[in-house]
């Protein structure tokens, strides 16, 4: 079965630590899938929350995922320190990528690498929309990305 892989820079320039709780562990005694995917909901939240932007508010329109990827490269256990390294690529007219390299911090291992597709939406009239002027001018690719 031919494994999914992702190509991120070396560089990016927002990261966030977030700590593996026992409610995040699975019964293989490791951190589960469905948890790594609140993680990087939670990275992204505050990856948007450093632009003065929030899920449902960026100039009047929300976000939605259309697609996820994450590709597992080592296992994290309870209390270990994982940075999780956020950043945006890809854009077209309605969305764009948001990215995801996660790294142990204590072991300095490359845990998993990650990105979310996501769409611009007006949750009031119920339509995609256009990717707004002011996140391409704070979020734009990532070697642009302040």
């Amino acid at each position: 079965m031919a494994r999914v892989t992702l190509e991120f820079p070396e560089v990016f320039t927002f990261s966030t630590t977030l700590t593996v709780r026992v409610s995040d562990i699975n019964y293989g005694n490791h951190l589960g899938n469905d948890r790594m995917v609140s993680l990087l909901h939670e990275a992204r939240l505050r990856y948007l929350y450093s632009h003065d932007f929030s899920e449902f508010n960026i100039a009047g329109l929300g976000i939605m995922v259309t697609d996820i990827v994450v590709t597992f490269l080592a296992e994290s256990f309870v209390g270990d320190p994982l940075v999780f390294e956020v950043g945006t690529t890809d854009f077209n007219k309605y969305g764009c990528d948001v990215v995801y390299r996660v790294v142990n911090a204590k072991t300095n291992r490359l845990v998993a690498k990650a990105k979310t597709g996501i769409v611009f939406f007006d949750y009031d009239e119920r339509h995609i929309a256009h990717v707004p002027k002011i996140f391409t001018e704070r979020c734009g690719e990532l070697s642009q990305c302040s």
